[in-house]
């Protein structure tokens, strides 16, 4: 199996006011395409500021960090961009539609910014809002939606791309247990189908979904476990 993510010893510290505080320290893993992994633990244990990493949105202090061939760290801000766009989907837990335009526009928005056709966005923003269960919901705009519906739409924005990595931060902190089951339902799908997926959690039912779960304590890596079986630093 090919490897989509590696990541070798990472370390990340805010400086605010001649203070160090060190949020990841030493933390490696790498994650093959097709996996289903969940990142877990406590508050302030690191797992928001791997993601931002992982998500391209912020650089490592040290370490490096691959996606596919491409050493992220060391691209500038316009290649981060870029690779955001056409390598990342992002699933957020506040959903980041836009209010007041409907779910077909609102999945047809980072395919405005790569460029792509008129034609071709909306061909394929119909069918991922198909893929998710929305196919008579497209005209509808956010606020007429239910927050497991956004979520969908939120879901089929971030497969707009066909990314390498679907990345989603806490996608059921602000949906009911229902609505997280039936989200969950479409992750487990997408990622049969060879999606690879990354998931922020704190919830373990949420994270039962995945095929395997890193935890994160204190900035370092826990655990990394995979069917019952336990590993450390890099695979």
């Amino acid at each position: 199996m090919a490897t989509i993510i590696q990541a070798s010893h990472l370390g990340k510290i805010y400086a605010n006011d001649s203070v160090n505080t060190v949020a990841l320290e030493d933390v490696s893993f790498s994650v093959n395409k097709g996996e289903f992994v969940a990142i877990m633990g406590p508050s302030g244990s690191g797992k928001s500021t791997l993601m931002h990493i992982i998500g391209a949105l912020d650089k490592p202090t040290s370490g490096t960090y691959y996606i596919e061939d491409t050493e992220v760290n060391k691209l500038p801000e316009n290649k981060l961009a870029e690779l955001r766009n056409k390598k990342i989907g992002f699933v957020f837990q506040a959903f980041n539609l836009l209010p007041r335009t409907t779910a077909l526009k609102n999945v047809m928005l980072p395919m405005i910014y790569a460029g792509i056709p008129k034609a071709e966005r909306e061909r394929r923003a119909k069918e991922m809002l198909t893929i998710v269960g929305l196919a008579d919901r497209m005209d509808h705009t956010s606020s007429q939606l239910s927050g497991g519906q956004m979520q969908r739409v939120a879901i089929a924005r971030a497969l707009a791309m066909d990314p390498a990595i679907i990345l989603a931060d806490e996608p059921t902190g602000n949906i009911s247990s229902v609505q997280a089951g039936e989200i969950m339902k479409i992750f487990t799908d997408l990622n049969k189908k060879g999606h690879t997926i990354i998931m922020i959690t704190h919830e373990p039912d949420i994270a039962a979904y995945t095929k395997r779960v890193i935890q994160l304590k204190d900035g370092k890596l826990a655990s990394d476990q995979l069917n019952g079986h336990k590993f450390y630093g890099h695979r």
